[in-house]
């Protein structure tokens, strides 16, 4: 089943480029990659697709790197006479060196052809195996989990996303629309799992997609493991990452376990390249440049909030009145925000910061801090009443933000606020959780606003 995914935009973007380089597709393995490319591929004239996992198809790769030779033995063998704009697909690309070195000659020597690359393990392998891409001849881009909108899309709420995407959102959708984001949230933006609930609207009938995602993983493990214990590493904390999102972790003893922080840091960051898991690290700048302090405990989110409700056994808690925000103590409501703000763009793969403040008599955390039009902009992911943002307000009373998101199970609604010392005035827009993805398009509105309203 064949999705529409927002990453559309940004192949028609490159298609669209007259001086286009070899494009080369980022994500976790059964994020869509292979489906959105096909599907892609129907909008040229001749589409050419190879699979780098068989041994047939890796044979027309050599270290003669001639592009145009090359190009003629795939149309050979494949019986394929290229007419009008041909895309090249080169899927699995990891797996064969010759045809990563052989990128920057299709577009040096072959610029007219359109060539993309995908790999689900791409910098683990590259690494294992000393290969590296063509500096500054190839272009990237990122495809994550589905989206709300996604979702939307693919279970034909037309009339859901229309009323998703007016800005300001009416309060009279926010019941609607928040019964369809848990539900999101409890199927997850995994494609096949979408697929499955999608034909069935049955959760129980797609514990076998969820299984079966994670039997990957951990099979995957062996092909990129240094050794036998990084193997055994890796498959324990395959499992047990999920249980440990929305945490701040240590590498030493991570998840219970005896191991020591080098070999857990090795892991991790193994699995991050994977982008199986994200180490979200917090920053202490209160203004631009926000720096990542890698010095300090990182957050874990995992890949899909499907698959952590799945491996956590929590898949129940949807079927009661409980809100996603108080959710297992707000994790689940943590991990989904990010999860949207990580898939906001196609562009980069770049999981937001968090805002620490750690002092001996006064600690403070800041769930995320992100950058809109050059501007920080606080966000808390809280239930309860305006006058328990605590951190929030130790982070405006510090640097004078005037503007600042709330996600909540609750209504839209704009109220200026002053911190509990009376030592800052700031306007807080209160947003429904299922639009974490719009905070831009809310901050953009409130700022017009408030300049129509000083006219």
């Amino acid at each position: 089943m064949a999705f529409q995914r927002n990453i559309f935009r940004g192949l028609e973007e490159w298609k669209n480029n007259e001086s286009h380089k070899p494009l080369v597709i980022r994500g976790a393995r059964q994020v869509g990659k292979t489906t959105v490319i096909k599907e892609f591929g129907k909008t040229f004239d001749t589409f050419i697709q190879l699979n780098l996992e068989k041994s047939g198809d890796r044979t027309f790769f050599t270290d003669e790197l001639n592009p145009k030779i090359t190009f003629q033995k795939i149309c050979l063998e494949k019986k394929i006479e290229p007419k009008g704009k041909t895309l090249l697909f080169l899927d699995e690309i990891q797996n064969s060196p010759q045809a990563i070195a052989l990128l920057r000659y299709f577009y040096e020597e072959m610029s007219e052809l359109y060539v993309i690359s995908a790999g689900s393990l791409l910098e683990i392998i590259m690494e294992k195996h000393k290969i590296s891409f063509p500096v500054g001849r190839v272009e990237y881009l990122y495809l994550f989990p589905m989206t709300f909108k996604e979702f939307l899309m693919a279970s034909g709420e037309t009339q859901a996303l229309s009323l998703l995407e007016e800005v300001p959102v009416q309060n009279w959708a926010v019941p609607s629309l928040s019964k369809l984001y848990k539900t999101y949230t409890l199927v997850g933006g995994m494609p096949e799992a979408v697929a499955k609930f999608i034909t069935t609207r049955d959760i129980t009938k797609v514990a076998a997609v969820y299984r079966n995602l994670f039997t990957s993983y951990i099979d995957d493990a062996a092909k990129y493991a240094s050794n036998k214990n990084n193997e055994q590493i890796l498959t324990q904390f395959i499992e047990a990452a999920p249980k440990e999102t929305g945490k701040r972790i240590t590498f030493e003893r991570f998840a219970n376990t005896s191991y020591r922080s080098r070999d857990a840091s090795e892991a991790l960051r193994t699995l991050q390249r994977a982008m199986l898991i994200f180490l979200r690290y917090p920053t202490t700048d209160l203004q631009i440049p926000l720096q990542t302090d890698t010095k300090r405990k990182p957050r874990l989110q995992f890949l899909d909030t499907g698959l952590v409700n799945f491996s956590s056994g929590i898949q129940a808690t949807y079927l009661t009145d409980e809100p996603i925000d108080t959710m297992y103590n707000g994790m689940i409501a943590e991990q989904i925000t990010g999860q949207e703000l990580i898939a906001s763009t196609f562009y980069e793969m770049k999981p937001p910061l968090f805002w620490v403040r750690e002092e001996v008599r006064s600690n403070a955390e800041l769930d995320f801090v992100i950058i809109e039009d050059s501007k920080i902009i606080p966000i808390e992911v809280k239930s309860g009443k305006t006058g328990t943002l605590r951190s929030l307000h130790s982070y405006i009373d510090r640097t004078g933000i005037k503007l600042a998101v709330r996600l909540y199970s609750g209504e839209y609604s704009v109220v200026n606020e002053v911190t509990p010392i009376g030592k800052n005035h700031y306007t807080l827009i209160n947003l429904p959780l299922f639009l974490a993805s719009m905070i831009g398009e809310y901050v953009r509105f409130i700022e017009k606003t408030s300049k129509s309203e000083l006219k």
